[in-house]
C-alpha cells in the first residue's frame, strides 16, 4: 500500500516559505522536529533553540502535537499552507482570553489565512 504524501508549505512570521513533504501519519510534533533538524538555509534569522516551541497553525487554529496530517483530511496531491511560529505554550482550547491574545505578536500577525 502506497501512502499519499502531503506537501506542506510552511510560512514564517517573516513571510519566508519552504515546502516539505510528509506522510499522513506524521503528527504536528513530528513535523516540528523534522523542520528543526532540517532548518532551511534562508531561515537563519528565525532559527529556534528547540523543536518543542515550534507550533503549526492550520486554518486559524494551533495544531496540538499529537494531531496527524491524516486526521486533518488534507486534499491529496495538493500543497497545504500552514504557518509556523515559535511559541512556548498553546492557548487553552476554550479560553476567552482576548486580552492575552492581543499581546502576542506571533498570533496577531498569522491567524488570518
Amino acid at each position: 500500500l502506497v501512502s499519499k504524501k502531503s506537501l506542506l508549505r510552511l510560512i514564517l512570521v517573516s513571510g519566508k516559505t519552504q515546502d516539505f513533504t510528509f506522510s499522513p501519519n506524521d503528527s504536528a510534533t513530528d513535523i516540528a522536529r523534522h523542520v528543526f533538524e532540517n532548518w532551511p538555509a534562508g531561515w537563519e534569522e528565525e532559527s529556534v533553540s528547540s523543536p518543542s516551541i515550534l507550533r503549526l497553525i492550520f486554518q486559524g487554529r494551533f495544531l496540538h502535537g499529537n494531531v496527524t496530517l491524516g486526521a486533518l483530511k488534507l486534499p491529496p496531491g495538493r500543497t497545504t499552507v500552514m504557518h509556523l511560529v515559535a511559541r512556548e505554550t498553546l492557548p487553552e482550547p476554550n479560553s476567552h482570553g482576548q486580552r492575552n491574545r492581543e499581546k502576542t505578536t506571533e498570533s496577531s500577525c498569522c491567524l488570518l489565512l
